[in-house]
This record gives structure tokens, C-alpha cells and sequence, in this order.
């Protein structure tokens, strides 16, 4: 079976919505956790648009939060296919927060999610090859190879670190931590 192969822009999704007092946490800033559900959204239907397949969320890679969202302005999504795997996806998310009495803009998040693209039957499915246009394209898809190298290595580490040894636990007097074991 041949591969297809779509563009970056292909996959480009934007969403908007005016952030309302319901949002807000108790410190009256639209809530971390209402922000997280509005960028699974937007992960899933620009994975989806990608792949033509129904798509779930394998995992939420990066989660920055820069600047506080205000009740009353509005916020843009803008999400892209940075990366692709056989069924997996990297989408990256901006936020941006605009006041829309004065029009000042602020970017307040950065994320990336790793997506998986479902079949019918709910199997893992081949997604198209990703096209990159641009040197923009060339840099996120660079990011995301060193994001996934990262993530390798960790696994690697967690599955060999001994952390039960005498050594480990003598590192960790150098943190702010007390053992009492």
C-alpha cells in the first residue's frame, strides 16, 4: 500500500472563544483544567482533519502555561500536525489571549499532544506522511524528533534506574526532601 503524504497547513485548525466568569478559578483567572479540555478539542479535530480517522489523545507531552487568561477576553487555538509516527501524531497548540477592548494580544500556552489515529474497528490506523513547506515546518518537526528521543530515553531510564540502591538514595540528599524509610 502506497503512503499518502498531506501538507502542515493541511492539518491547520484555529478555534475561538470568549472566556466567561464560569471559567474562572478562585485567584478569578480562567481555570488551568477548563483550558487543558478546550486544547484536547482542538487536538482531536486537528489530528482528525490530518488522518481522516477518529483520533484519542495517547498522551499530553507539554503543558505551558505563560500567562494568565482574563475573564472577558478572547482566546485563539491555533493547532498543526508537527510530526507524524505510522499512527501517531504530534500536534502543537498555540494560545493567544486578546483583549478585545484594546486588541493587545499575549501568547499564554504552548502544548503538545501526541494523538492517535483509530480505525472502525478502534485499531491503531496509518496517518499520511507529513510535507514540509516551509523551514518553520522543518524546525517543529526537528523539535518534535529531539521531544521523542527524550521520551525514549526517559522510558529507557525508568526501566533500568534503580532507585531502591544505596547510591540512589544518597542522591537525594541534595533535594529538599527527608527519607524516613
Amino acid at each position: 500500500m502506497n503512503r499518502t503524504f498531506k501538507t502542515v497547513a493541511s492539518s491547520d485548525i484555529s478555534i475561538s472563544e470568549l472566556m466567561l466568569p464560569s471559567n474562572t478559578n478562585f485567584s478569578g483567572k480562567i481555570h488551568g483544567g477548563y483550558i487543558l479540555s478546550l486544547l484536547d478539542q482542538i487536538a482531536f479535530a486537528c489530528a482528525s482533519k490530518f488522518s481522516g480517522n477518529y483520533c484519542v489523545t495517547a498522551s499530553v507531552d507539554t503543558v505551558n502555561f505563560l500567562k494568565p487568561i482574563e475573564v472577558g477576553e478572547l482566546v485563539t487555538m491555533k493547532a498543526s500536525v508537527n510530526f507524524v509516527g505510522n499512527s501517531s501524531m504530534i500536534v502543537g497548540i498555540r494560545v493567544e489571549a486578546e483583549n478585545i477592548q484594546t486588541g493587545k494580544i499575549k501568547h499564554c500556552n504552548s502544548s503538545y499532544f501526541t494523538m492517535v489515529a483509530k480505525n472502525s474497528e478502534g485499531k491503531s490506523t496509518l496517518v499520511p506522511g507529513l510535507i514540509l513547506s516551509n523551514m518553520k515546518d522543518v524546525r517543529r518537526y526537528f523539535n518534535c524528533i529531539k521531544q521523542v528521543s527524550l521520551k525514549k530515553e526517559q522510558n529507557i531510564h525508568e526501566e533500568v534506574f534503580d532507585y531502591t540502591s544505596e547510591e540512589s538514595l544518597e542522591s537525594l540528599k541534595k533535594y529538599n526532601v527527608k527519607l524516613e524509610l
